[in-house]
C-alpha cells in the first residue's frame, strides 16, 4: 500500500485515531458514539473498522453545545 501523508483536513474519512486528533475528542468517546448509532450519518463500518465522514462529524459538531 503506498503510504501518503495526506492532511486530515483533505480526507473524505478518518480512522478513529485520525478522528480524535483532528476533533480534540476522545478515541473512546468516538467509539461510543459511534457504536450508539452505526447507521449515522457520519458513520462508515468496513467490516470490524469504524471509518468517520469528516465532513459529515464536521457540521454535526458545529450545530451542538455539547456531546
Amino acid at each position: 500500500m503506498n503510504d501518503t501523508n495526506i492532511p486530515a483536513s483533505e480526507k473524505y474519512v478518518l480512522t478513529i485515531k485520525e478522528a480524535a486528533c483532528y476533533f480534540g475528542i476522545g478515541e473512546n468517546k468516538l467509539r461510543r458514539l459511534a457504536a450508539e448509532k452505526p447507521t449515522a450519518s457520519w458513520v462508515i463500518l468496513n467490516g470490524n473498522r469504524i471509518l468517520i465522514k469528516r465532513r459529515q462529524l464536521e457540521k454535526i459538531l458545529d450545530s451542538q453545545d455539547q456531546i
